[in-house]
C-alpha cells in the first residue's frame, strides 16, 4: 500500500520528488479514441505552476510537459498515458542546512518516523510540486467529461477570513486570488502581501463545483461519490477539511430545514430540487444537481518567523525556512482541485456504465 495511486478505472500513479530530475504520471483506463494535446495540458498546468504573480512563489518551472506513451495521432489509444515534467529551476541550498531539522507544520519528522530515510530538499514527495502530475491527469479527465457534458469550475471563497460575498465565474482568472468577487480579491491579495511582508502566510477555503452531473454516479456504502471527493481533496498538501453541499452548517440545522424538496421536470424527466443542501449527492449517489464541494487549506507551514523545532536526535533547535514559499497556497490550488474532482468523475463515469445491463 504505497499510497501513489488514485482511482478505480480511470486510475493514476504519480512519481518524483520536488528537486528530483523529473515528476511524472501514468494514467490507466482512459478510453481509446479522446482527443489530448500538450496544448491543452499545458492550459491547465499555466494555472498552478509558480511565479506567475506577487502572491506566489517565485521559483520559475514551464513545466513543459511530454506524453511519452497511451496517444498517437492527437487521440488516446486506451493503453497507459505517460506524461513527465522535467525539473528545471531548482535550488536545494537553502535546504542543506535543514537536512536534520525537522520544521514545523512540515511532514519532515512523520516521513522520518515512517520510512527512517527521506529526501529532504524541498520536502521531497511530500512537497506540493508533485500536484503537477495530478493537474496534467486532470486536465485528460476534465476532456473525458466535457464529452458528456460535465464541467468543473472552483475558486477561492475565503483567504485570511476574507469571504466572497457573490460568485461571478467570469471574475476568477481576472484576480491573482482566484476569487469569484471582484471586491474580495482585492481585499485577499492585500492580506497575502501583508502577510508575506512579515514573514508569515495565510489560509483559506476552496470551493468546487461541477455542473452537468447525471443522477447515477457513487457506489454504496464505502465507495459512496462524496466519501471517494473527500479522499481526493483531503490528499491535496496542506488540506484539512472537506465539506460536501452545506456541509457543518447542516448539523446546526433541523431536518425540514436542510432537507431539499424534490419536483419533477416533465421536459428531462428528472427529479429537481429547490435547494442543494444535498451539494448535489444523496445516499453517496449523485443526484443530478450540482456537485458542491469545499476544502478548507491551512497557512503555508514554511515562514520566515523563527520557530521551535527538534533536530533528528532530538536536541532543541531554533528554525528559520527561507527559500521560495507561496505566501498563501489557494490561488495555485484551485487548478488542482478542479483537477481532483474531476479525476474522482471520470472514474465513476467508467464506473456508472457497469451498473446495469442495459448500460453494458
Amino acid at each position: 500500500m504505497a499510497g501513489n495511486s488514485f482511482g478505480h478505472i480511470f486510475r493514476i500513479t504519480s512519481f518524483g520528488e520536488s528537486h528530483g530530475k523529473a515528476l511524472g504520471v501514468v494514467i490507466d483506463g482512459c478510453p481509446a479514441g479522446l482527443e489530448i494535446s500538450p496544448k491543452e495540458i499545458a492550459l491547465e498546468l499555466d494555472r498552478r505552476k509558480p511565479g506567475t504573480s506577487p502572491i506566489t512563489s517565485p521559483r520559475k518551472e514551464s513545466d513543459k510537459v511530454e506524453i511519452f506513451s497511451g496517444a498517437f495521432e492527437g487521440k488516446t489509444l486506451g493503453t497507459p498515458i505517460a506524461l513527465l515534467f522535467f525539473n528545471h529551476d531548482v535550488d536545494s541550498s537553502k535546504y542543506e542546512k535543514l537536512k536534520n531539522l525537522y520544521r514545523p507544520g512540515h511532514a519532515d519528522y512523520t516521513y522520518d518516523q515512517k520510512y527512517g530515510y527521506r529526501d529532504w530538499r524541498g520536502g521531497g514527495r511530500a512537497s506540493a510540486r508533485e500536484t503537477v502530475a495530478r493537474v496534467a491527469a486532470g486536465a485528460i479527465a476534465k476532456k473525458l467529461l466535457a464529452h458528456f457534458g460535465i464541467e468543473i469550475f472552483a475558486y477561492s471563497q475565503e483567504i485570511a477570513g476574507i469571504r466572497c460575498q457573490s460568485i461571478d465565474r467570469n471574475v476568477i482568472e481576472t484576480n491573482a486570488a482566484r476569487a469569484a468577487d471582484r471586491e474580495a480579491a482585492q481585499k485577499m491579495e492585500q492580506a497575502i502581501l501583508e502577510a508575506k511582508a512579515s514573514g508569515d502566510s495565510v489560509g483559506g477555503i476552496v470551493e468546487v463545483i461541477a455542473t452537468g452531473v447525471p443522477p447515477g454516479f457513487g457506489e454504496s456504502v464505502f465507495d459512496k461519490l462524496d466519501a471517494e471527493i473527500a479522499k481526493a481533496l483531503m490528499s491535496i498538501p496542506a488540506a484539512k477539511g472537506v465539506e460536501i453541499g452545506s456541509g457543518f452548517t447542516s448539523s446546526r440545522s433541523r431536518g425540514s430545514e436542510n432537507n431539499d424538496s424534490i419536483g419533477f421536470d416533465a421536459k428531462s424527466k428528472r427529479a429537481v430540487f429547490s435547494s442543494n443542501y444535498a451539494g448535489g449527492i444523496l445516499g453517496g449517489i449523485s443526484n443530478g444537481d450540482q456537485i458542491v464541494a469545499r476544502l478548507a487549506i491551512k497557512a503555508t507551514s514554511s515562514v520566515m518567523k523563527q520557530q521551535q523545532t527538534i533536530d533528528s536526535s532530538g536536541n532543541p533547535q531554533t528554525i528559520q525556512v527561507e527559500g521560495r514559499h507561496d505566501p498563501c497556497v489557494i490561488p495555485r490550488a484551485i487548478p488542482i482541485v478542479e483537477s481532483m474532482l474531476a479525476l474522482v468523475l471520470a472514474d465513476h463515469l467508467l464506473i456508472s456504465k457497469l451498473s446495469t445491463l442495459d448500460k453494458l
